[in-house]
């Protein structure tokens, strides 16, 4: 599927980069202000690259995950970092580096930095190969600008979240000859898992291996030399060998040689980029809004069947746990650009449907109850501390809504019998026995904490009664379109769902809801994306009374892009194009253009406000 988004849009400039629409160039003087970095990831393993030249900061491991403990709950792994390189010329080590500039290109997926060294010119370039999604891929070229001894030595880093960590220098001897490796593993769950990270080094004519962290050169003036570093970062809850399986990968890298795996990689990327989004006559949005999908394409993979966490695969930002942000942020941006990429996400849930169901039975309920935090095995993960684990339970409406809207979008109607609609029936079960009955024959959904997360334990959310009133209308449609038997009250439970409103006819959060200022946008949603409320006047009056209660410093970008769409859609172009710059402007952060998740902090890439910003985007293009 091949689609191009393009906006014609005047906003104001934000940030002036180099490199065009598709790169992103840093220059010393950008980081004065501070310095976010930037990740390179194959929807399996994500490379945080630092300012630091021939090195990746941390690796984050996508499949891998640490068991909750009675110290904690679950957190993605991060995993053995492979790359790390020191060069020392003429018997000094360098430290100092001169010239130093950094370039992501984006249409490539290659993270590049450059500088000048003691009488070398050097460029490193990292991918986390597209075709091999255990696989990282590092490039060193140097040049000579003098006659120059230098060495360069790789080092593995055991983070300390890993146990009993140890590093080897192996010889494999294969039929075409040996193979030089360096091999590092750790345990993880008390020893249960375990990470295996082994790289090779692949010289040119101009370097001298001694040994498999080691590479020599001795270059005249003006000569040239390169090697790559190869590496493979496997782990036992994907491999169950994964010694021999990160070895049999890095052997398999060197026979397919640097150029193929280059080639490869690229051309699987420019096969993602055939979906883009532009932004006509302006190319700092256009390049904030490439940056995004570049972000998000790097967090998924066909095959994987897992879901997106809110900082995609650039850290272990949330504990790497599946949230709403997946299905109500992430997933629609996904679903219009790759539906099959998309299709991934529902995926994971259907895989989780056991567990949801054991959670609904834990706590009384029919049906499946899918918990607000989500792990690798699909148990509620969300840390103690945060009511929100027990009580914010529009998720389980969310996942239903998502599925529908993959078979609206594909109308694979084998699919939705199959597989969308027993997923939704159960989330519909749920909710059936979720809600109590009042003396006037109408529902209500009690104790819960709301889309805002300001207001804990109140009655009657406006947005999950109407997510609610929505999953259970298009469970409704879901069993037409599979010829199936409806049950008669999830129309009647969503046709007597309270939704509360003031005497000034506002409608409320929930029901005693006072004024009280709120941490994102909740009322609002009826109207985008739930499509609940359709009268222009009420969504302009909730419009108008809510966007002055959202937090301003703590407040997440959601709320903005949300208001930015209705604005539109209400004709109110100026003031949809403020909210629009809301929704990204206050959260950028230097010299990436990372995307943090509040104004007021640097935690950085919150790939939901990023989507919610996207989706603003489209919605505006329509």
């Amino acid at each position: 599927m091949r689609k191009l988004i393009s906006i014609c849009l005047s906003l104001i400039p934000f940030l002036a980069y180099a490199g065009g629409e598709w790169c992103i160039t840093v220059l010393p003087e950008d980081t004065v202000a501070g310095y976010n970095p930037a990740t390179v990831a194959n929807g399996e393993i994500g490379l945080v690259v630092g300012s630091k030249p021939m090195s990746i900061d941390r690796v984050i491991c996508g499949g891998a995950y640490h068991d909750g403990s009675e110290n904690g709950v679950s957190c993605i792994v991060e995993g053995i970092n492979p790359v790390n390189l020191l060069m020392s010329v003429d018997g000094i080590q360098v430290s100092d580096f001169d010239g130093w500039v950094q370039e992501l290109d984006m249409y490539g997926a290659v993270h590049k930095t450059c500088f000048n060294a003691r009488g070398l010119s050097v460029t490193s370039s990292m991918r986390a190969l597209r075709h091999m999604p255990y696989a990282a891929m590092a490039d060193i070229e140097i040049k000579a600008e003098r006659d120059i001894s230098a060495i360069f030595v790789n080092i593995h880093k055991i983070p300390e979240s890993l146990d009993a960590g140890r590093t080897e220098h192996r010889r494999v001897w294969c039929e075409d000859g040996g193979r030089k490796l360096l091999r590092s593993q750790a345990s993880y769950n008390r020893g249960k898992d375990i990470i295996v990270a082994t790289s090779v080094m692949i010289p040119d004519e101009n370097c001298i291996q001694m040994s498999a962290d080691t590479i020599i050169m001795e270059l005249k003036k003006g000569q040239h030399a390169s090697f790559s570093l190869i590496s493979s970062i496997c782990t036992t809850q994907s491999f169950s060998d994964p010694w021999n399986e990160s070895e049999r990968q890095v052997i398999y890298a060197i026979r397919q040689g640097r150029e193929a795996l280059q080639r490869q990689h690229g051309l699987r990327w420019a096969d993602l980029w055939k979906s883009d989004i532009t932004v006509e006559g302006n190319q700092d949005l256009t390049r904030i809004a490439r940056f995004a999908l570049f972000n998000l394409y790097g967090s998924i993979r066909e095959g994987s069947r897992r879901s997106i966490p809110p900082m995609g695969l650039t850290s272990r930002g949330y504990n790497g746990h599946i949230f709403w942000d997946a299905e109500t942020w992430i997933f629609p941006v996904l679903l219009k650009l790759y539906p099959h990429l998309a299709k991934e996400m529902i995926s994971y849930r259907i895989d989780r449907l056991e567990s949801a169901r054991r959670r609904a039975y834990v706590y009384g309920y029919g049906g499946a109850m899918f918990p607000w935090e989500s792990d690798h095995q699909g148990e509620e993960s969300t840390p103690t501390f945060a009511l929100t684990g027990p009580l914010e339970h529009h998720i389980t409406a969310d996942v239903a809504i998502a599925a529908w809207q993959y078979f609206e979008e594909t109308t694979d109607t084998v699919w939705l019998r199959e597989e969308g609609f027993p997923l939704m029936r159960e989330c519909a079960e749920f909710w059936l026995s979720r809600a109590d009955i009042n003396d006037d024959g109408s529902f209500s959904i009690r104790n819960v904490v709301v889309a805002d997360e300001y207001a804990i334990g109140v009655d009657d959310n406006a947005y999950t009664n109407g997510a609610v009133i929505r999953a259970l209308e298009l469970t409704s449609k879901a069993a037409e379109a599979c010829g199936v038997v409806q049950d008669y009250r999830w129309k009647d439970m969503a046709s007597r769902l309270r939704i509360h409103r003031s005497s000034s006819g506002v409608t409320l959060e929930h029901e005693h809801y006072n004024g009280e200022m709120i941490k994102q946008a909740d009322v609002n949603l009826l109207a985008f994306p739930l499509e609940v409320e359709t009268d222009l006047s009420q969504i302009r009056r909730d419009l108008e009374y809510y966007e002055e209660k959202i937090d301003p410093a703590d407040g997440p970008a959601m709320s903005h892009s949300v208001m930015a769409v209705l604005y539109w859609r209400l004709g109110m172009r100026s003031k949809a194009f403020k909210a629009l710059e809301q929704s990204y402007i206050p959260n950028l952060r230097r010299p990436f253009c990372t995307f943090s998740e509040i104004p007021s902090n640097d935690s950085t890439y919150f790939l939901t406000g990023a989507c919610g910003f996207l989706q603003a985007l489209m919605e505006i293009n329509k």
